[in-house]
């Protein structure tokens, strides 16, 4: 058995991404940051949909547009593929845990809780 706070780094140089499970086009992904954003010239630009959750931290999402989501501890938020976004921010003072679930969607059906901006 595994637990989604356990072996957190005590120094973070970087983000560090880590792979739970990656399988037949689903992926869930524990990101740890503390204090890093995206470089401002770099936009994701994903091919699969990204629901993305705040475990502990905080961190906010910058779209293309430049409207900007904010998300606490419990915040999800889902990001339909191919919809340019940014890690605009994220806690400087404590690490932030993302868990990411990334899953391919058929044509053009969007899920209910898809950002629209």
């Amino acid at each position: 058995m595994n637990n989604l706070f356990a072996n957190i780094p005590a120094q973070l140089p970087g983000e560090i991404f880590e792979d739970l499970i990656n399988h037949n086009g689903f992926r869930i992904e524990r990101i740890f940051s503390h204090g890093q954003s995206s470089p401002a010239d770099h936009w994701y630009d994903q091919p699969e949909s990204e629901w993305v959750v705040v475990l502990t931290g905080q961190g906010v999402i910058e779209f293309e547009d430049g409207s900007q989501v904010t998300l606490n501890v419990g915040d999800h938020l889902n990001i339909p593929a191919h919809q340019k976004h940014r890690v605009a921010s994220t806690a400087a003072n404590e690490t932030t845990i993302w868990l990411a679930v990334f899953y391919q969607t058929r044509g053009n059906q969007r899920h209910p809780t898809d950002v629209t901006l």
